[in-house]
């Protein structure tokens, strides 16, 4: 009994000892997941929109956090892409991330974007479809010219899968079963299509994903890094017949203040838009026309849902969800007849205003709407803090981690950009400052708001506006 006793004791002993040696096992850090969706109004029914069918989108915000008053920095696709990739201000224009690219080759310092900061910290980046504003991240005639990168340094791979419609800017405005935009006035502005999800380019880049997927979770010695970017719902507006078709039987709302403002605005003539075919129809004189854009805009919206829908998926098939920050983003708002205007490129909220959800599954208090007010420059120094990486002193944004943690936590104002004209964003107004010195100020506390510019009622407010855009922009350029 005895012997037996401390042999108990030497086997404890040795248990002990055993544990002691071994190194604690290292926790990999947390993954990221980041979709982008082109042209996204914030018209999600996780975002208060009833009659939109979003039922993937709309889960993910169940179990993040969805930030109903997130606000891109400018209103298109390449300078709101380059604030997101960089964390800074750039030129207004679709070329910003290609003229920072040139700066590069030319030998000046350039701040790493964020997919090269997280490179530089152990991760392995990869981007699919749409995430900078060539599809694919290159330049040439087509998009797909190998020597000109749009973001260099920045992807371990930078995949575009074009198939049936040739090249990435033929999948880019392309249409079902490889229609490619030649003659923008010969294409029409919408479209829905019998077939399964396939036949419109987003499926292909679903495919991809799916497969990217697989490859990053099999391996568990680095995190991943992984941009996925849908091209639905830009225009023009296509997908496949099934989507259109769950629209039957809804009732949409009306459209607020559609009329073309009155007085001095950043209004324009909706050229994106009008370049396509419309059978020389004008949804701001045609009610039942400007219903069916909506429509199919709505349609697309709902392919593109599903399209998440799959990522998400697979991502949970894998497991790795539970380790994975997954960031859904909308590029920059999209006018449906308000003020007139079918498109972006305003400075009006409607161009602006766009979707944010941000899940961090180690995060407690995940499963809210929050009404702060927070930017696209926020996402890249959140995403820093939340995977405990040094945040860059060069972004100009802030981490959204203490909102993510405290659902009353305040956000800030925020700020945007267009060619002539700058605009701040607060809780109750909206300054618009052209370049000239013009000023527009709307009060959101009435029933009136970007419908009435009450500027010159109100010059101290005004003054002081002025003052706080100034000082958050440094006269950047």
């Amino acid at each position: 009994m005895r012997n037996r006793k401390l042999r108990f004791i030497n086997c404890l002993i040795l248990l002990v000892f055993v544990a002691g040696c071994q190194k604690p096992q290292q926790v990999k850090q947390p993954n990221i997941l980041l979709i982008c969706v082109d042209d996204l109004r914030p018209e999600l029914k996780s975002f208060g929109a009833d009659h939109i069918i979003s039922p993937n989108i709309d889960k993910l915000a169940k179990k993040g956090v969805a930030f109903q008053s997130h606000y891109v920095n400018s209103p298109s696709c390449g300078p709101s892409r380059y604030t997101l990739l960089t964390g800074n201000y750039g030129t207004p224009n679709n070329n910003a991330l290609f003229l920072r690219a040139q700066q590069i080759t030319n030998g000046q310092t350039v701040n790493q974007s964020m997919p090269e900061w997280f490179k530089t910290h152990g991760y392995t980046t990869v981007s699919v479809g749409k995430v900078s504003h060539h599809p694919g991240g290159r330049g040439g005639l087509n998009w797909n010219d190998s020597t000109n990168i749009e973001m260099p340094n920045a992807w371990d791979r930078h995949l575009m899968p074009v198939e049936k419609w040739q090249h990435p800017r033929g999948a880019m405005h392309g249409l079902a079963y490889g229609e490619i935009r030649v003659n923008a006035s010969e294409m029409d502005v919408f479209q829905s299509a019998e077939g399964h999800d396939d036949i419109y380019p987003d499926g292909a880049i679903t495919n991809v994903a799916l497969n990217e997927l697989k490859t990053l979770t099999a391996d568990n010695k680095k995190p991943f890094f992984l941009a996925v970017g849908f091209l639905k719902p830009h225009l023009p507006f296509g997908a496949p017949k099934a989507y259109l078709d769950k629209y039957e039987d809804i009732e949409f709302p009306e459209v607020n203040h559609n009329q073309k403002p009155i007085g001095r605005t950043t209004w324009h003539k909706s050229g994106e838009f009008n370049q396509y075919n419309k059978w020389d129809k004008d949804p701001n004189t045609d009610s039942e026309f400007a219903e069916e854009i909506r429509r199919h805009y709505a349609a697309c919206v709902s392919y593109a849902d599903a399209q998440v829908g799959k990522v998400l998926a697979e991502l949970k098939r894998t497991g790795a969800d539970k380790n994975t920050i997954v960031v859904l983003w909308g590029d920059h708002g999209w006018h449906l007849g308000e003020h007139a205007i079918w498109g972006k490129h305003s400075l009006f909220e409607e161009s602006l205003h766009a979707p944010l959800i941000i899940h961090d599954p180690r995060v407690k208090q995940n499963g809210f709407k929050t009404n702060a007010m927070v930017e696209t420059l926020d996402i890249f120094p959140t995403l820093c803090d939340l995977t405990a990486i040094e945040n860059p002193k060069f972004t100009k944004g802030v981490s959204l981690k203490d909102i993510l943690n405290k659902q009353d936590t305040i956000g800030h104002s925020v700020l945007a950009y267009k060619p002539g004209a700058k605009t701040l964003r607060t809780k109750t107004h909206r300054l618009i400052l052209h370049n000239d010195g013009f000023v527009e100020l709307y009060d959101h506390t009435t029933i009136e708001k970007e419908t009435k510019n009450i500027a010159d009622k109100y010059p101290e407010l005004v003054n002081k506006l002025i003052d706080e855009l100034r000082a958050k922009f440094h006269n950047e350029f």
